[in-house]
Parts: structure tokens; C-alpha cells; sequence
């Protein structure tokens, strides 16, 4: 949903854009923000992870941090990112929860914009005005994936995101955990909204947008996120994103 975003001059003053190169590796841990984050990736790759939720944030594609939500971050990509820094106060944007957006050409000259002018004047009012505007949510599994509660399902969820190329059918981690097929099955369909195998994709594609960020080749990312066949890989991708993988190397 758009929002209209008629932003006063003082309400503008408060918005800062911060443009800096990112290391690979970095990780900070669990914090939050008193202001509203909005975090694109320009040409490196970031997750952020909350306690339900692990967000992978390509190029693409930037994340809306609502302010106090705790949070942590890990670089897998080195290259530029920027934060846009949003005081709660006025803010037209009501989102409760980390929302994702997709970043377009004017939304990524608009934070470049702000990040080069940080004075006050009417043109950067504009401009700020029109950055909140246009920010629309895309679908939550673009790029996260929901990470269950329950001890029995976290614990494999934990196991497949650490290793997605792990074979082992629903059968075999019911018995690793001690469960019934019965009971993972409902698990996992009530703590994530997906069945077992619909979650194994997600987590599969997630890190395959790692991969792919780092340079692997589309055969060598399906390889290593458990398909023997890239075509197989290549249409469970585009089923998740919308996209072939080689968009996002």
C-alpha cells in the first residue's frame, strides 16, 4: 500500500541518509533503533535477522526496520549500502513489522540524493516527501524466511538453514527430533504458513541468493543448496523470487 507522505520541513530535517562501504564478515549483534532503519544493499549483501524472521537484503531490494524492533546483521558481500534514518515522530509510514521494498531507479537516486545533501533545504523536503511515497511492501518470501518456535521444528529449521543441502526427507527429522511425521508436518504449517517441503524450498533459495551474491555460478549455487539438477534449482527459484538466479549474480 502507498502512502501519501506530505512531509513538513522539520519532519524532513529529521531524516538522514548514511552511504558506507560494508565489509564481508561483519556481524553486530542483537540491538534496535529508536528511529525507523530503511536499509538498501547498493552493491553489497546483508542479512538481518529478528527473533521469527531472517532477512536476506540484496541489491535490489531494501528492508524497512521499524523502529525498536531488535535486530542483527550480518555482511556476506562486501560493496556500499546506505541507511536512511527515520524519526518516528509524524512519520507516515505505520509498518510494525521489518517490511521489504523493492528499490527503483528513482527510490535509489532519491537515498543517493539525501546522502549528498544532509542541509536542510526545500528541494531535500521534496525529496524526502517523495522517498516515503513510493515505498511499497513485496511479498514477505521474497527474500526472508519465518523461523519456527517450537523446539522440535526450530531445531530443524536451525539444521537446514546451517547446511540446505542436507537430504533428509520429512521421515527421517521427524525421528531426529524424537516427533511424528503427523506432528512436524502440523508444526511446521501452523509456526511458518508453509508445509515442510514449501519452507525447505524458501531456505534453499535464501541461501542460494548468498551464493549467488558471491559470484557462484547458477549450477555450483544449485549444487550447493541440494539440487543435482540446475534447471530443477532454476524453476524452484523463479517460483520464490519471480526471478531466474542469474539475475542476482
Amino acid at each position: 500500500m502507498r502512502h501519501v507522505a506530505n512531509i513538513d520541513p522539520e519532519m524532513a530535517n529529521g531524516v538522514i541518509a548514511i552511504g558506507g562501504q560494508f565489509t564481508r564478515g561483519v556481524l553486530a549483534g542483537l540491538h534496535e533503533h529508536a528511529e525507523h532503519l530503511l536499509s538498501w544493499s547498493a552493491t553489497t549483501t546483508v542479512s538481518l535477522r529478528t527473533r521469527h524472521r531472517d532477512w536476506l537484503v540484496p541489491p535490489t531490494h531494501a528492508l524497512w526496520m521499524p523502529a525498536g524492533c531488535p535486530h542483527s546483521v550480518e555482511v556476506f558481500r562486501s560493496g556500499r549500502g546506505y541507511a536512511v534514518v527515520v524519526s518516528p515522530e509524524n512519520c507516515p509510514i505505520t509498518w510494525t513489522e521489518p517490511t521489504g521494498v523493492l528499490v527503483t531507479p528513482l527510490i535509489r537516486e532519491l537515498i543517493v540524493h539525501l546522502d549528498q545533501h544532509q542541509r536542510p533545504h526545500h528541494t531535500r523536503t521534496a525529496a524526502v516527501s517523495l522517498l516515503l511515497s513510493l515505498l511499497e511492501p513485496v511479498p514477505d518470501t521474497t527474500f526472508h524466511v519465518p523461523l519456527p518456535d517450537d523446539p522440535r521444528t526450530r531445531a530443524i529449521a536451525e539444521a537446514l538453514i546451517a547446511d540446505p543441502a542436507d537430504q533428509r526427507d520429512l521421515a527421517m527429522w521427524a525421528a531426529h527430533t524424537h516427533s511424528s511425521v503427523r506432528t512436524i508436518t502440523r508444526l511446521f504449517t501452523r509456526e511458518t504458513g508453509m508445509t515442510f517441503a514449501q519452507w525447505r524450498t524458501h531456505a534453499r533459495v535464501r541461501a542460494a541468493l548468498i551464493h549467488l551474491a558471491q559470484g557462484s555460478s547458477v549450477g555450483a549455487t544449485a549444487r550447493a543448496v541440494g539440487y543435482h539438477k540446475p534447471g530443477a534449482f532454476a524453476e524452484a527459484f523463479r517460483r520464490v523470487t519471480g526471478q531466474h538466479p542469474s539475475v542476482y549474480r
